[in-house]
């Protein structure tokens, strides 16, 4: 009888079914593939550009009042490679599938997949919208003030997602262990970490929602704006503070509130702003998401920051807190490109699935008899539209 041999491309597709299979943010967020990467002639570098959508102000009267359009535009790198490393022998080789996936490579993508959605749960730091209940247990009312902040953002209400990390997922079973029952979603069950559809968001468990820690600052508005004209723009010049603020801090600005997306009438809650970068005690400036604008069509705040309006960060000095997240699939995007296929190997294969791009090589050691074999994924990830996600904060 002849041997069965399992060829690249077979390989190459097992692994990304459960690579896929395990990346449940990853998996449900919007995935863009490129193959002009890799193209011959046509390389386009390591970045992507997306386009945003535009902007416009409504004119009141018969008067015309034409505007610019001015589109704008975001880049997303991809320049992330992780891979798995292993090596066959020609007995692994003549294994049927089902037992090359149980045993080699549902553990390699295992720890591949959660290197990879690691990295992508980092966009968190993005996030400038969130729900604050630090030091108590999640409630459904948090769910539904989540969801709230995110229709209140004008966020597509047909494919939101709750990630909710395992404590919070403790606190919710019992409250909400009768609303997961819809017969329909028992098709989705085989995705990794999903529980259920309730309060407008579809839930999945994941254990690396990372905790946050905020900076020294103690939260109670010792930062000061210190420019006397009303400040716009993602720096905010201050002054007076003694503690430090970290990169995903969320803080608010006295007098800048936030104003309706469209019709841009103020809705009497003041903005919420996320800390781009991280900030030493005494900072005179402070790296800010998003961009204050005051006026136009991408006016967000009812004004800029007047001179000494306090700048308030949530939670205590260095609060340690979990993070569990609500968004719409187009908050975030996750890149991959086609990795190079070289020459002169046993054997070569790239495959795509679902926006996921893999590449496998394996060559030959003729001094041991051993086929050396990589698995290697390119990408990058990057919160296109930060507006359509908010951040969850417990315990």
């Amino acid at each position: 009888m002849a041997n069965t041999l399992l060829t690249s491309t077979a390989v190459t597709r097992e692994a990304l079914r459960i690579l896929h299979q395990k990346l449940n943010f990853v998996g449900n967020v919007n995935r863009q593939y490129d193959d002009r990467f890799a193209k011959t002639g046509a390389k386009i570098g390591d970045t992507l550009t997306i386009r945003l959508p535009n902007e416009y102000t409504v004119r009141t009267g018969s008067a015309l009042s034409s505007q610019d359009t001015a589109e704008t535009s975001t880049t997303l790198q991809v320049a992330t490679q992780k891979g798995v490393d292993l090596n066959f022998t020609s007995v692994d080789l003549t294994m049927d599938m089902d037992d090359f996936s149980e045993r080699i490579l549902a553990p390699a993508m295992s720890v591949l997949a959660a290197n990879i959605e690691a990295d992508a749960l980092s966009m968190y730091k993005d996030v400038y919208q969130q729900v604050s209940n630090l030091g108590s247990s999640a409630t459904f009312a948090g769910v539904a003030n989540v969801r709230k902040k995110l229709v209140d953002s004008l966020t597509p209400q047909d494919d939101l997602s709750m990630l909710i990390n395992t404590e919070d997922n403790v606190d919710l079973v019992d409250a909400l262990k009768g609303l997961f029952n819809d017969s329909k979603e028992v098709s989705k069950q085989y995705k990794e970490g999903y529980i259920g559809r309730t309060g407008g968001f579809s839930f999945m468990e994941n254990t690396l929602l990372p905790t946050h820690t905020t900076g020294s600052d103690d939260g109670t508005g010792d930062y000061l704006t210190n420019d006397a004209s009303a400040q716009t723009g993602s720096t905010l010049t201050v002054g007076t503070g003694t503690g430090t603020l970290k990169q995903g801090d969320i803080i608010t600005i006295d007098g800048v509130n936030r104003v309706h997306p469209e019709t841009k009438v103020d809705t009497g809650q003041l903005m919420q702003f996320v800390i781009t970068a991280d900030a030493g005690a005494s900072a005179t400036s402070l790296s800010i998401s998003p961009a204050i604008v005051a006026t136009g069509g991408s006016q967000n705040v009812t004004n800029g920051a007047a001179n000494n309006a306090a700048v308030t960060k949530v939670g205590g000095a260095s609060a340690v807190h979990n993070i569990s997240m609500g968004f719409h699939r187009d908050a975030f995007a996750f890149a991959t490109a086609d990795l190079l296929k070289p020459k002169g190997v046993d054997f070569c294969a790239r495959e795509v699935l679902d926006g996921i791009s893999m590449r496998i090589v394996r060559a030959y050691d003729i001094n041991n008899d051993q086929f050396p074999c990589r698995l290697d994924v390119l990408y990058g990830y990057k919160a296109i539209r930060p507006q359509l996600a908010c951040r969850w904060a417990n315990n």
